[in-house]
């Protein structure tokens, strides 16, 4: 069957909407999506790329701030204001509890670059998964270099033979202790797929004493026994922590508007 068609059948049966968390007052780079990338903020550069994937059938920007709120509406954009929360699932929540919707699709604010094949990636997860087991599924890159593998800035994710997240770290795991074995190492990129009653139920729980420690929110998954699946990608993008990850994304941008790339 043609992977358009299934993509096409499966938003027939179940509705999937987009919402991307966007807190203006990021703790290591605040204000970061309302810096320029190009011609547009890093927020409506993020907004405007996942709606033109054509994958959802609503997408929204979910927000406690409002100078992100006015600037999605600037643009056209769907917005909706929640109250402050400690995590980017907690706020979704809030956004999608009255909204009528089965697989809820998380991007990140700061991930202004991500491409249609890792949302179809993760959309399919649910398609396959007929006893509904999965409560999410997630993304990984494949780690190369020493100083990204050592960066705490850099989430780490271990799975287990059928690819369910085991734990996830900003120390390096595995650790590499047998030498005479390769060792491999996966980022995870903050962007998830849940069904709806597996973030409501996410919402509801108290912040369990391992996602305080990493301050890594799908942790809390973890530590109350839901499935998490990870599907590898090999798409490159920049998530924007860091001033010096905006010029890394300026200069993305350029390469593409310049056809370099």
């Amino acid at each position: 069957m043609n992977e358009k068609f299934q993509i096409s059948n499966f938003k027939s049966q179940i509705k999937i909407i987009a919402v991307i968390p966007a807190r203006y007052e990021a703790s290591r780079f605040p204000g970061k999506l309302m810096q320029i990338l190009g011609e547009k903020t890093v927020i409506a550069t993020t907004y405007q790329n996942v709606v033109e994937t054509g994958l959802f059938d609503e997408v929204f920007v979910a927000t406690d701030s409002e100078i992100i709120f006015n600037e999605i509406q600037k643009i056209g954009g769907n917005a909706v204001m929640t109250g402050q929360h400690e995590t980017g699932s907690d706020r979704i929540a809030e956004a999608v509890q009255n909204l009528d919707c089965d697989i809820v699709i998380n991007v990140q604010g700061d991930e202004p670059f991500l491409k249609t094949e890792p949302l179809q990636q993760l959309i399919e997860v649910f398609h396959q998964d007929e006893k509904k087991e999965i409560s999410l599924a997630s993304l990984k890159i494949r780690l190369k270099e020493k100083e990204e593998i050592e960066n705490p800035n850099n989430v780490k994710v271990i799975t287990d033979l059928k690819g369910f997240a085991l734990y996830f770290s900003r120390s390096v795991i595995p650790y590499h202790r047998e030498k005479s074995l390769g060792a491999e190492y996966f980022k995870h990129i903050g962007v998830y797929a849940f069904r709806k009653e597996a973030l409501l139920k996410f919402a509801k729980l108290e912040m369990t004493p391992l996602e305080k420690l990493e301050k890594i929110e799908c942790i809390r998954y973890l530590e109350n026994g839901m499935k998490i699946k990870m599907i590898e990608t090999d798409f490159v993008g920049v998530g924007i922590d860091v001033p010096e990850d905006l010029e890394k994304a300026r200069t993305i941008l350029k390469e593409f508007e310049s056809g370099s790339v």
